[in-house]
C-alpha cells in the first residue's frame, strides 16, 4: 500500500485508560515466579475497573477527542473502530456500540480486527476513504484493548504485559500537521496460528471438561512450530527484525525519506529486549524509541502508536517537523507495520 492520494493530518487526540497498577506489586497475582515478569522491563500498566467495557473507554477516549477539535459526533463522516482483544460480544459489532454511545444516528463505522496492526490499517482506512470520497473530510479512529481475563493471562501470554486503554484520533483532509505520508505492511501467514486463543470461536467453542483458556500455555505452540530447534527458533527472531526493518525502509522510499531523517521510533510497548531489538535493526539508538512509555503504560495492543505518540508530544520530545516512525510486529498474524507521521 502506497502512499495516500489526499493530504490528512491528525487534529486532536484523546485518551482513556485503566487503573494504573503496579508490575512489582501485582505480578505474584499473575504468575508464580514474579521475577520473571519483572525481567521484562515493565514498571506499571493499566487494568480496567470491574464493569468497564472496552466500549465505554473507547467512547470516553473518542468524547475527548472531539472536545479537543470542538466537533460534535454529526460533523464526523466515518468511524474507524480497532479493537485488539476479544470483543465484549460473539456476532456482534463493536463499531456500532460505539457509534450508539456516542449519540451517532447515521454516521458509518468501521470494524477493524487485526490485533496490534489495527490501529496502522485504521489510518490506511481513513486515507483511503477520503481518497474514494471528496464527501468525507473527518474521520474518528479509535483503537481499544481490554483484557479478557477470562481467556488470557495479561502477564503471561506473548512476552509481554498487556494494559487496558483506548485512544481516539480526529482525522481531516489537508490538516498541515501530524501528517500521514506513507505507509507498509507486509504479512507472513505461516505463524498465523502461533498465539491464538484456543477455546471460544467457533472451531472449538467449549474448552475440554475442567479445563479453560487460561490452562493453555500461549507458548507451548510456539515450541511445537519450531520443532524445539534453537537454530529455527532463532532464524525466525532474525526474521522479526529483517521484516520490520524492510517494511521501514519501504514506507520512507514512498514517502522520499531516509532513516537517518527520523526523530523517533515508536514501537508496540513491547518488552524493553524487544524495543531494544527493534531499534538495532532498525539503527537507531533506543534513547529514541519509546521504550521508557512503553515501561510506565503496559501493552495496550491497537493503541500503543497512537498513545506514544501523543505522549511524546505532550512531553515536548517531538516538535514541529520530526519525522516519526510508527512500527511493530503483530501477533497473531503476523504482520510488521510501519506508519510515517510528520509532526
Amino acid at each position: 500500500m502506497g502512499s495516500s492520494t489526499v493530504e490528512l493530518g491528525i487534529v486532536s487526540t484523546g485518551t482513556a485508560f485503566g487503573e494504573r497498577r503496579s508490575v512489582a506489586g501485582t505480578a505474584a497475582d499473575y504468575v508464580p515466579d514474579p521475577e520473571a515478569v519483572l525481567a521484562l522491563g515493565y514498571t506499571s500498566y493499566h487494568r480496567a475497573a470491574e464493569g468497564t467495557t472496552a466500549t465505554r473507554l473507547a467512547a470516553d477516549a473518542s468524547r475527548e477527542a472531539l472536545e479537543m477539535a470542538g466537533l460534535g459526533i454529526g460533523e464526523v463522516d466515518l468511524i474507524v473502530l480497532g479493537n485488539s482483544d476479544v470483543p465484549e460480544y460473539l456476532g456482534w459489532d463493536p463499531s456500532a456500540a460505539l457509534a450508539r454511545e456516542l449519540g451517532s444516528r447515521e454516521t458509518p463505522t468501521v470494524l477493524l480486527a487485526q490485533s496490534c496492526a489495527a490501529w496502522s490499517v485504521a489510518l490506511d482506512h481513513a486515507a483511503g476513504a477520503m481518497a474514494l470520497s471528496p464527501e468525507t473530510g473527518t474521520v474518528l479512529v479509535v483503537l481499544v484493548n481490554v483484557v479478557s481475563e477470562a481467556h488470557t493471562n495479561r502477564m503471561e501470554f506473548n512476552g509481554s504485559i498487556a494494559s487496558d486503554g483506548a485512544v481516539a484520533a480526529v482525522l481531516r483532509r489537508d490538516h498541515p500537521r501530524l501528517r500521514r505520508l506513507s505507509s507498509a505492511r507486509t504479512t507472513n501467514p505461516e505463524y498465523a496460528d502461533l498465539f491464538r486463543i484456543e477455546y471460544g470461536g467457533a472451531a472449538a467453542p467449549l474448552p475440554p471438561q475442567g479445563s479453560t483458556d487460561l490452562v493453555v500455555d500461549p507458548m507451548a505452540r510456539v515450541y511445537r512450530h519450531f520443532g524445539r530447534d534453537p537454530e529455527r527458533f532463532q532464524g525466525f527472531m532474525r526474521e522479526i527484525g529483517d521484516r520490520l526493518a524492510a517494511v521501514v525502509d519501504t514506507a520512507l522510499a514512498r514517502a522520499g525519506r531516509e532513516r537517518g531523517e527520523l526523530a523517533r521510533v515508536i514501537h508496540l510497548n513491547d518488552s524493553r529486549q524487544a524495543i531494544a531489538n527493534a531499534a538495532e535493526a532498525l539503527g537507531v539508538p533506543l534513547d529514541r524509541t519509546n521504550a521508557r512509555l512503553a515501561a510506565e503504560l503496559g501493552h495496550m495492543g491497537a493503541a500503543d502508536q497512537l498513545v506514544c505518540l501523543w505522549k511524546h508530544i505532550e512531553r515536548g520530545e517531538l516538535a514541529k517537523g520530526d519525522l516519526v516512525a510508527l512500527v511493530g510486529v503483530a501477533a497473531p498474524g503476523m504482520h510488521w507495520f510501519c506508519t510515517l507521521i510528520e509532526i
